[in-house]
């Protein structure tokens, strides 16, 4: 639902509409697919932490978890068979990054997110392309600088939101001998660093203003937006129940999309 609402977020500021297309389509079972194995196979590298809320879950529900994998594989299939030649292409990179994170086909049985650091630019990058990129080429305007900002914009926004994930799995990083950010940094410089990735991002959404790509209804959204995800950032080492992580600070997501959208609907000129 978070990368679906992040792709009508782009498709809207760009036509000023909402349509489900299959690029909508491709995303949210792509992406389900995506973190349905991730789960599958997640749940057998952290035995340890096995009976921690989380995995239990997981672990309780892994059959269920199965089937919204086979689900979502028959949906991205039919998806991806019905977009564009030029979007297929485009997926290939982004496709063999996002397999390639949650499948272990390297040596050792190492996914790409068990090297140290990088599997925070991973998400950024790849969820800036699906979310930004993708819709942009779909309706012919992927080459132009705003897209480059907002391509730019949205990868900081996912890795401000992305070090509370990375705070919370100290432990289990630690436990499978991956570094990240915060251990690297500590917590309190890994929230310092949110609150810089976020003020990023918002110079870039102000350039975009500045330059008549985004309206006032636009920039108060992502503004506003922004703001929330700071002060979840900031709470992200107190709180540790999962419904904090997996439903506020994903949630920023759809609340940028929801905030934006009813902006534009209610104040528009």
């Amino acid at each position: 639902m978070c990368a679906t609402a992040m792709c009508s977020q782009t498709q809207f500021i760009l036509t000023g509409k909402l349509a489900l297309n299959w690029l909508m389509g491709l995303v949210f079972f792509a992406t389900l697919l995506v973190y349905a194995l991730h789960r599958i196979i997640g749940i057998s590298k952290v035995s340890e932490f096995r009976e921690n809320e989380r995995y239990a879950v997981i672990k309780k529900f892994k059959h269920h978890i199965s089937f919204y994998a086979l689900v979502a594989g028959f949906g991205c299939a039919i998806c991806f068979w019905n977009v564009s030649f030029s979007i297929k292409l485009s997926l290939i990179i982004p496709g063999i990054i996002s397999l390639g994170y949650v499948i272990p086909f390297l040596k050792g049985r190492k996914r790409l997110r068990d090297f140290n650091h990088i599997k925070i630019f991973l998400i950024a990058i790849v969820w800036s392309w699906v979310t930004v990129f993708l819709p942009a080429l779909e309706i012919g305007q992927a080459t132009n600088l705003p897209i480059g900002l907002m391509t730019l914009e949205r990868a900081l926004f996912i890795f401000s939101i992305t070090l509370p994930f990375d705070i919370r799995d100290l432990k289990v990083d630690s436990h499978s001998e991956v570094q990240t950010i915060p251990a690297a940094l500590g917590i309190e410089k890994t929230k310092t660093l949110g609150t810089i990735s976020l003020t990023a991002a918002s110079l870039t959404a102000l350039i975009n203003w500045f330059s008549f790509d985004y309206n006032l209804n636009i920039l108060l959204g992502v503004s506003f937006s922004f703001l929330s995800t700071w002060l979840f950032i900031r709470q992200s080492d107190k709180i540790k129940h999962d419904y904090f992580f997996t439903g506020l600070i994903d949630g920023t997501m759809i609340l940028q999309f929801l905030l934006i959208w009813s902006l534009s609907t209610f104040f528009s000129n």
